[in-house]
C-alpha cells in the first residue's frame, strides 16, 4: 500500500480557501510536515520546490484544489510517517501566527493539522 493510501491527507473548506489565495500570490505550492517542536507539528506552506524534500521525506499526496491549476504535494518527515501511518491527515485553518517561514503567516492565519484513526477500509 502507498503512503497515500494508509495515511491519506484531506483539506477542509478554509484549507482550500486559503490555498487558493496563496497560489494567486506566489505560484505553485507544496506543504511540508515535520516532526520538529514548536511548529513542528503544523504544515508548513511553500512555494513548490522551495523546501527541498529527499529520501528522509515521504510524499503522502497530491492535494486537488478547487480552482488550483496543479496538485499541492504534501510531504512529511518519514520519521513523522511512520507515528502517524494509521491516521488520516485533515489540514484546516485557524486564526493565529504560525511560523514566520509558512507562506500563510502574513495572512493572520495558521495550517493545521486535525487527525483521527483511519479504519480498516482506509476511511
Amino acid at each position: 500500500m502507498s503512503p497515500a493510501e494508509t495515511a491519506p491527507v484531506e483539506l477542509t473548506p478554509a484549507a482550500e480557501e486559503l490555498l487558493r489565495r496563496l497560489r494567486a500570490m506566489h505560484g505553485p505550492l507544496m506543504f511540508h510536515q515535520s516532526g520538529g517542536c514548536c511548529d513542528g507539528s503544523a504544515p508548513m506552506c511553500y512555494q513548490d520546490g522551495e523546501f527541498r524534500t529527499g529520501g528522509s521525506d515521504v510524499l503522502m499526496a497530491s492535494l486537488d484544489v478547487p480552482g488550483v491549476a496543479e496538485p499541492v504535494p504534501f510531504w512529511m518527515s518519514r520519521s513523522q510517517f511512520e507515528l502517524w501511518s494509521h491516521t488520516r491527515l485533515i489540514v484546516d485553518v485557524v486564526a493565529g501566527r504560525g511560523s514566520g517561514f509558512s507562506l500563510e503567516a502574513p495572512e493572520g492565519v495558521r495550517f493545521l493539522i486535525r487527525s483521527r484513526l483511519a479504519g480498516g477500509d482506509g476511511s
